[in-house]
Formats: structure tokens, C-alpha cells, sequence
């Protein structure tokens, strides 16, 4: 079983930055690839950003050039960076790692005023 805990969400005003993290724990095999997607009231849930186990990134269109995705593979712990942040990012954040099956975090609130 493994289990995804996400943490550094907030509320933060246009223009500024959040870092959030994603601690990956339990049973884990082999990850295929980890990711971040998020949920805005009202929306599906979306891509937000993939990292593979290769190291190969690739962003939604919206944030590309805005937040980063790493991963330090040592904690098995994935990161966002979010810079330039802007009210439509304001979102529930979920971590997802995918091993022989997807699991999910309990999701990060990120709040973006204007």
C-alpha cells in the first residue's frame, strides 16, 4: 500500500509563490511516473504537471513557464513550485504516483487572491 501526503498549500496573494510536497510512503515497487493535478470548483480534475521516473517533465499549457515539478527520488518525495501564481490556479492540489495502479493524496488547498 502506499500512501501520498501532500503539504505546503495556502492562501497567497496574485503574483507570489507556493512550493508544495508530496511524501510518498509504503510498499512502492517501481513508479512509472508522479504528477500533480487539481481540481477548481466546479471543474474536472487536470493535468497540472508529470515528472517520469526518467526525469522527463511535461506541463499543462497553463502553468508552463509558471511552476516547476521535481522530484527528490532519496524521500520519495515530489515538489511543485509555483511562481507567478494568479486566482485562476486557486485549487484543490492532489499528488498522484503511478506504480501498478494510480494513488492519490488527500489533496492541498491553494488559494490565490487577487
Amino acid at each position: 500500500q502506499v500512501q501520498l501526503v501532500e503539504s505546503g498549500g495556502g492562501l497567497v496573494q496574485a503574483g507570489g509563490s507556493l512550493r508544495l510536497s508530496c511524501a510518498a510512503s509504503g510498499t512502492i515497487s517501481s513508479i512509472n511516473s508522479m504528477a500533480w493535478y487539481r481540481q477548481a470548483p466546479g471543474k474536472e480534475r487536470e493535468l497540472v504537471a508529470v515528472i517520469t521516473s526518467g526525469g522527463r517533465t511535461n506541463y499543462a499549457i497553463s502553468v508552463k513557464g509558471r511552476f516547476t515539478i521535481s522530484r527528490e527520488n532519496a524521500k520519495n518525495t515530489l515538489y511543485l513550485q509555483m511562481n507567478s501564481l494568479k486566482p485562476e490556479d486557486t485549487a484543490v492540489y492532489y499528488c498522484n504516483l503511478y506504480s501498478t495502479r494510480p494513488y492519490w493524496g488527500q489533496g492541498t488547498q491553494v488559494t490565490v487572491s487577487s
